[in-house]
């Protein structure tokens, strides 16, 4: 298969912001005496892959629904504080390895995440000259899979591969008609992929 361009999920598959994103919810939760619950890193890890309001629902099950989005909200602002000065940890080998595929794909970021949260990526860590363009539901309010839709339409894409970590990530693959590539090393477990990879500069080695 001959492809012209890469689309990326976020966490899991270029860099994991955990740290950063459990050090948010150390400032957020002592602000509510009442919540007594710990975010741990395992727990997040969990939840990569979901929209903010299902984040919210998987950790806060017994609050009502206004009340978890007011606490995802504000973990969104602090983490991007955090996030936009810090970055998260990149895993192995990405900017050489995104440096050679932009040399000879378009490369974009589809994640499930607020507006802002790509920025911090792309800023923190100085990756911005790799991307063409990227989408996100904090922009658009529509799942992954038409995000996908849109960066493909948007930028006139011909033959793109997605590339994730997650079951969401293979489905939004689905949704948008094209291959997808698993991202073992990440957080999730997927049974049903076209390709696998078990280090980020693997994809090197795939005969795309």
């Amino acid at each position: 298969m001959k492809i012209d361009s890469i689309i990326f999920d976020l966490d899991g598959t270029l860099w994991s912001a955990i740290e950063g994103i459990c050090g948010a919810w150390k400032i957020i939760l002592p602000k509510y005496p009442n919540i007594t619950k710990v975010i741990t890193p395992k727990e997040m890890e969990g939840c990569m892959g979901l929209q903010i309001k299902e984040i919210g629902k998987k950790l806060f099950p017994d609050l009502d629904e206004d009340f978890q989005m007011k606490l995802m909200e504000e973990c969104c602002e602090e983490e991007q504080v955090y996030l936009e000065e810090h970055g998260g940890t990149l895993f192995p080998k990405l900017e050489e390895t995104l440096k050679a595929l932009s040399e000879k794909y378009k490369l974009f970021i589809v994640s499930n995440c607020q507006d802002g949260y790509i920025q911090c990526f792309l800023k923190a860590h100085k990756l911005d000259k790799y991307f063409d363009d990227f989408e996100c539901p904090g922009v658009t309010g529509l799942s992954k899979g038409e995000n996908n839709k849109i960066i493909i339409e948007r930028n006139k894409l011909k033959s793109p591969i997605y590339v994730g970590d997650t079951n969401g990530d293979a489905e939004s693959a689905k949704v948008a008609g094209i291959p997808f590539v698993y991202a073992r090393y990440g957080f999730g477990n997927v049974e049903e992929y076209d390709y696998a990879i078990d280090s980020f500069e693997e994809i090197l080695t795939l005969e795309l």
